[in-house]
């Protein structure tokens, strides 16, 4: 039986060469050429799938699937987006509401078939899986999941880069998303109601973030920001829940994850309570090498005052002074504002380990 599928585009020439490639791959496409109309069409014919431009007339596409996700006949619907590369910023905004994938224009015709058989597949898979069909459990996992569990998630998902400060998810908000580093420095931070911050823990090349909030169930309890221009992959929730329910071993893994992660707070809370300054200011030192060090002799620190007087959880004036007297004692050198790690058993010595 032909897929059907809902193209929302309001360019007629984009519009008309997309449907000619749909239909000689045997899909049957409705078209619409704005937003309002697309919402209409959505609902009455229940497509397959529905692939929908960002920047419309009438009702843009954060508004078409803000739309859509409010009504059940078409909230699961597979729903891709198309987007200019000046827009490639925004498209996490429409993640965030739901998209399940986004498609660059230009695109290619393999590029546009790929994304909708993909999407299709995983579809049919979730509904089987659903109406509680054993037989295709073992589908289930080999398609969702794969024999190289959380890479195959992790090859579907399209890098996003984020800038040096930028804004990952917030405390409070809803989890769409587990994140994984490809590349740069991210942070998870709280801020109290006088507007300090403090650091809660780092994340480097290949660790994965945000998973806390997506095991528990509810909101973020933290911030999470770049300290540094990094690129991130974003694995949507419901393909991690699928992968979850499918594997013991990758859920059993974030579990300890997740312990690992209790304890270390409760670390981090009993040595603000109770260690000196300059036992948190060696602490901060020696987390941020052993998390972004990669066992180099002599490690430089290039990092802003404020920020590791955040991870430290002290005032910036009281790092900078105690940073000083480290550097009289010969154990750090600063050069060029960097901070190099002369003696790193000092530092150990200092934290009581």
């Amino acid at each position: 039986m032909e897929k059907k599928i809902l193209l929302i585009e309001d360019n007629e020439e984009i519009r008309e060469n997309t449907t000619e490639i749909l239909e000689l791959a045997n899909y049957q496409v409705l078209t619409a050429e704005n937003g309002k109309e697309g919402v209409e069409k959505a609902i009455i014919s229940q497509p397959d799938l529905i692939i929908c431009d960002i920047m419309m007339p009438v009702l843009d596409g954060y508004g078409v699937i803000h739309l859509l996700n409010r009504n059940p006949k078409v909230q699961n619907t597979p729903f891709i987006f198309l987007s200019a590369k000046s827009e490639r910023s925004e498209v996490r905004k429409g993640m965030e509401l739901g998209a399940d994938d986004y498609i660059t224009k230009p695109f290619t015709e393999t590029e546009l078939l790929t994304a909708i058989e993909s999407r299709l597949r995983k579809a049919e898979i979730v509904k089987s899986s659903s109406e509680g069909k054993v037989e295709n459990l073992s589908t289930l996992y080999t398609e969702v999941s794969g024999k190289q569990s959380l890479q195959s998630l992790m090859d579907e998902a399209t890098p996003q880069e984020f800038k040096k400060k930028s804004i990952i998810y917030s405390e409070g908000k809803a989890p769409f998303y587990l994140y994984h580093v490809v590349k740069g420095k991210i942070k998870t931070y709280l801020i109290n109601d006088f507007g300090k911050e403090l650091t809660i823990d780092m994340f480097g090349e290949g660790d994965f973030f945000g998973y806390t909030a997506l095991l528990e169930g509810g909101p973020y309890k933290e911030s999470a920001a770049a300290m540094e221009d990094s690129e991130l992959l974003l694995i949507p929730k419901k393909d991690f829940d699928l992968l979850l329910n499918s594997n013991r071993e990758i859920a059993a893994t974030f579990i300890r994850m997740l312990a690992k992660n209790v304890v270390s707070k409760e670390q981090l809370l009993l040595g603000l309570a109770y260690n000196s300054l300059r036992k948190r200011v060696a602490e901060a030192l020696l987390q941020y090498k052993k998390k972004f060090g990669n066992n180099s002799v002599n490690f430089s620190i290039n990092i802003s005052r404020n920020e590791l007087a955040n991870i430290a959880g002290t005032a910036t004036e009281s790092l900078i002074r105690t940073l000083a007297d480290f550097k009289d004692e010969k154990t750090i050198d600063i050069v060029d504002g960097n901070i190099i790690i002369l003696n790193e058993s000092k530092l150990i010595h200092l934290t009581g380990s």
